[in-house]
């Protein structure tokens, strides 16, 4: 299975989805993000999921790669921008959107500006959850 995350600029909710969806799914899988533009790794993202124990500091932001979208089983939109942006897909790619909110447009204090990009991740691994329940690891 090939799984490919896009959003506007692969700096939040993509990089969140690619590394829950690492964790969360077989090994066998080959799971990457991208943007439609890059806008680099956002630090609060980074932050985010290493309270899930997840480490994706050294991911880096990158754009749509026209080879991986159209070998891609199953590509997921993020925000809906990606959504009317992305290239066409080959046929028999599975397309999702989920409309997620960009924790980087996030206001208030650092306190409350986490916790936006907590519960999007949180939204994230609950949605990868419920799409593949079978696929989900112990």
């Amino acid at each position: 299975m090939q799984l490919y995350f896009l959003c506007t600029g692969n700096s939040c909710r993509s990089q969140m989805a690619e590394g829950l969806a690492k964790a969360l799914l077989p090994a066998t899988w080959r799971i990457q993000s991208a943007g439609v533009e890059v806008h680099g790794l956002n630090p609060q993202a980074v932050t985010a999921m290493a309270a899930r124990g997840l480490d994706i500091s050294r991911a880096e932001s990158k754009l749509i790669d026209p080879a991986y979208l159209a070998s891609s089983d199953v590509v997921i939109t993020l925000c809906g921008d990606a959504r009317d942006r992305c290239p066409a897909l080959a046929p028999g790619t599975h397309a999702l959107h989920w409309p997620l909110p960009d924790p980087a447009q996030a206001t208030g204090s650092a306190a409350e500006r986490a916790a936006v990009f907590a519960a999007v991740r949180d939204q994230i691994e609950a949605r990868i959850r419920a799409t593949w329940p079978q696929e989900v690891q112990a």
